[in-house]
């Protein structure tokens, strides 16, 4: 069995499989833009690394086939330059920001998006 998730049906759980389910694997991302993958899902954590503004796009389903409702994709922005997220097409996101700008995310800061229907996104955490 593979660590982390998704689990099959018939799979071993194991001590191993248990521990790894607390640790995250770093996918660091240093360019101005980045569009999240299936490989993103479940235990990753894309880090923003960029000196200056990075974008970060939430793929519409058909890209992320693999994101089935209460997926979520954890961010954390390590870099100068702020994060901010789009949507991509026909993509909805949705969040708690001050205005009615793009979720933005500062440096050091940290947030989920989590997918809450289809082609439907919200991003919760320390966002501006």
């Amino acid at each position: 069995m593979a660590s982390g998730l998704p689990a099959a049906t018939g799979d071993v759980l194991t001590a191993a499989t248990v521990n790894g389910l607390v640790t995250f694997t770093l996918n660091a991302q240093s360019g101005a833009t980045y569009t999240v993958a299936n490989s993103d899902l479940y235990q990753v954590l894309v880090q923003a690394t960029n000196a200056s503004t990075k974008t970060i796009t939430i793929a519409p389903d058909s890209t992320l086939t693999s994101a089935a409702i209460g997926s979520a994709i954890t961010f954390i922005n390590s870099g100068a330059g702020l994060l901010t997220f789009a949507a991509g097409a026909g993509v909805t996101i949705t969040s708690a920001a001050a205005s009615s700008a793009a979720p933005t995310l500062l440096q050091y800061k940290t947030c989920v998006a989590i997918r809450l229907a289809a082609n439907s996104w919200t991003i919760a955490g320390a966002i501006a």
